[in-house]
């Protein structure tokens, strides 16, 4: 993996890049784009983060790729929403999940470079080899509380997998839970989840599905819950493990919820991790070092670290950090941490309370590592 930065002056944009391109097979991108504020509203931010989108296209390392996935972090997002162009190619959404670089717009890409990108019927597929990579982001509801708006995203959820001979149980990845007042709302989608799941055989003697669940706010301001999805089809079910690190976190079920740590995915050529949001949690399922932000972080480092070594893999096949902080007062301490021990890897630290009040930080991350699996397709 190589990484790259960029910052075009003119714009006031820095680019961070994360570039998986292994000989002869897909490439793969992520990138996080961010707006230095300038003194300007909404318009002009979001005016350049597009331009600065266009212009990244031309560098040699995107030129002839395809955007999969957007997801822009908004500071105020009903009011910016509106302002904010379509973009029916790939996957992608708004969620109000200020940066806290003092911006009010950041944004994560994830390419592909030798794959089919298209939208089928509302679902960005991803085809290469046999294998459909389906990407489904910015699902929402407008009536009921959260756990009806759970249970009716994920019903939809499963209708729209059908369409593409796939199942939540069998062939869902990864999903990502944004939550209204999440202090509040939380347990509702809790409960539904776990109850939806039940029906589609996903429960502790089975398995679950890596995820997020993290406050946020939908620019409807009558939606509770956003759902963003990614499930893949046309995999063996052995090229699929789930990582657990019981040396340092314990099974969710124990305390009421129902995801996995992370997903390992094999490919003949690559591998891709999955790591869910983790936080400073041990395995008694208690939250570890309350009060303290410094040994936090550094406890939810330690335990993605023991996740990505489960699946043979570490920080340096890291493309990508989403960072999760409760309160805006630790950004400084922890944007220096993160520069100190991440100076390439790109990430972007967001405003975004964890599902419980005492975490005071919460990270995700995906990983992509070469391997050599001739049982398996190439990805």
């Amino acid at each position: 993996m190589n990484t790259k930065k960029v910052y075009w002056e003119d714009l006031g944009v820095k680019l961070q890049m994360s570039i998986f391109a292994p000989e002869n097979s897909v490439d793969e991108m992520h990138v996080m784009l961010h707006v230095e504020p300038r003194g300007e509203e909404f318009g002009g931010q979001i005016a350049r983060v597009y331009a600065a989108e266009e212009r990244m296209m031309e560098l040699d390392e995107l030129r002839g790729a395809s955007a999969v996935l957007k997801r822009y972090f908004l500071s105020d997002a009903t009011n910016q929403r509106p302002l904010m162009k379509e973009e029916p190619d790939c996957a992608y959404s708004f969620i109000q999940q200020p940066p806290l670089d003092g911006s009010k717009v950041g944004v994560w890409i994830y390419l592909q470079r030798g794959t089919k990108v298209e939208n089928v019927n509302g679902m960005v597929v991803s085809s290469h080899n046999g294998y459909k990579h389906l990407w489904k982001m910015g699902m929402h509801e407008h009536k009921g509380d959260s756990a009806w708006q759970t249970e009716s995203l994920l019903i939809d959820y499963e209708e729209a997998l059908q369409q593409h001979g796939a199942t939540l149980a069998q062939n869902c990845i990864r999903t990502w839970f944004f939550v209204r007042d999440v202090d509040t709302q939380y347990g509702g989608m809790v409960r539904a989840r776990r109850e939806n799941f039940e029906e589609q055989g996903l429960t502790s003697q089975t398995h679950f599905i890596a995820s997020t669940g993290i406050g946020g706010l939908p620019a409807d301001t009558r939606a509770l819950i956003q759902l963003g999805t990614y499930a893949l089809t046309g995999f063996k079910p052995e090229q699929q493990r789930y990582l657990y690190a019981p040396t340092h976190l314990n099974p969710t079920y124990e305390y009421g919820v129902t995801f996995e740590r992370g997903t390992c995915m094999e490919y003949g050529d690559r591998a891709h991790v999955f790591i869910s949001g983790t936080a400073s949690i041990n395995n008694k399922g208690e939250v570890v070092h309350v009060g303290d932000i410094v040994k936090q972080t550094e406890r939810m480092w330690e335990n993605v670290e023991t996740l990505l070594k489960e699946a043979d893999t570490t920080f340096d096949d890291v493309m990508q950090i989403i960072v999760y902080l409760r309160d805006l007062a630790d950004y400084d301490v922890v944007s220096r941490k993160f520069a100190e021990r991440f100076p390439d890897i790109p990430y972007i630290i967001t405003l975004a309370p964890v599902c419980r009040p005492t975490w005071l930080i919460e990270m995700e991350c995906m990983a992509v590592q070469q391997r050599s699996n001739p049982a398996y397709e190439n990805f």
